[in-house]
């Protein structure tokens, strides 16, 4: 028996990227990754970084969904690093057990404040901006997103 791939959405958050001056590597480096471990990426969106941008995304990427929602960007201390702040504003269930591997997985990890959690039938993880940074802290916990995702979504599992 063979089982459909989870879906997956990549939001990459970054004045750069957004207004053209900067090239979107760890958008494509998360999508690769994702293909690469048996998702289905369905959309790659890009969206100025800011709280409300970054909220409004997620809304519109969870509405209706069930599947994995990565981002990449915005993560950090910069003033316009607002990631954590508008996925808090969507996520109903955080997952800390998720961001805390994240974070273990390189020295640098500790600067992250990304966070992750569930609403609705997805799962949203918020990842670093380094093209490097978001594949290692996903590569952290990709071996349990399909299980969590099939849990969440009352899907058959092992137990």
């Amino acid at each position: 028996m063979t089982t459909k791939p989870w879906p997956a959405k990549v939001l990459t958050v970054s004045d750069g990227v957004a207004s053209g001056h900067r090239d979107d590597a760890s958008g494509r480096a998360l999508v690769a990754l994702l293909e690469e471990r048996g998702f289905e990426v369905v959309e790659h969106r890009v969206v100025a970084d800011g709280e409300e941008n970054v909220s409004d995304a997620l809304l519109d990427f969870t509405h209706d969904f069930a599947g994995l929602v990565v981002s990449t960007g915005g993560t950090g201390f910069a003033p316009r690093d607002q990631t954590p702040e508008g996925a808090m504003r969507v996520i109903d269930r955080h997952a800390p057990g998720l961001a805390e591997a994240m974070r273990a997985v390189n020295p640098l990890g500790r600067l992250s404040r990304g966070v992750a959690g569930a609403v609705g039938g997805s799962i949203i993880v918020t990842l670093p901006g380094s093209p490097r940074g978001c594949v290692e802290q996903l590569e952290a916990v990709m071996d349990v997103l399909p299980h969590a995702l099939a849990l969440l979504n009352q899907a058959p599992t092992s137990h």
